[in-house]
């Protein structure tokens, strides 16, 4: 493939990533959140297989931006998950603070 084709398929892939992610809507954002979690996954294995079999130095920070990469969005996708799961648990009772027998609080 020349290169025009190449950035062609890449500006294209861009709008209908844009058009299909910003279609989402928010019910359904934490099992996609998950889901982008295990494609990062991939792309952290795709990396460490790369710099296994590196040769030039090229190949060495292609593999370790791909890890770093697909480590940050990892992690960002958990905490994000996390959060969002966490709006849909029951609120939190604070604790009552004990009071003496005589009527009197404790402390």
């Amino acid at each position: 493939m020349d290169l025009v084709t190449e950035i062609t398929i890449l500006v294209l892939a861009a709008f209908v990533g844009f058009e299909v992610i910003s279609k989402v809507p928010t019910t359904l954002h934490t099992p996609l959140m998950s889901q982008t979690n295990a494609i990062h996954g991939i792309v952290v294995l795709g990396g460490l297989i790369v710099v296994g079999f590196a040769d030039a130095p090229l190949d060495y920070i292609i593999g370790f931006i791909a890890i770093v990469f697909g480590t940050i969005n990892i992690v960002g996708g958990f905490m994000v998950t996390d959060r969002m799961l966490e709006m849909f648990g029951g609120r939190k009772q604070k604790p009552k603070e004990e009071e003496s027998p005589d009527g009197e609080e404790s402390g």
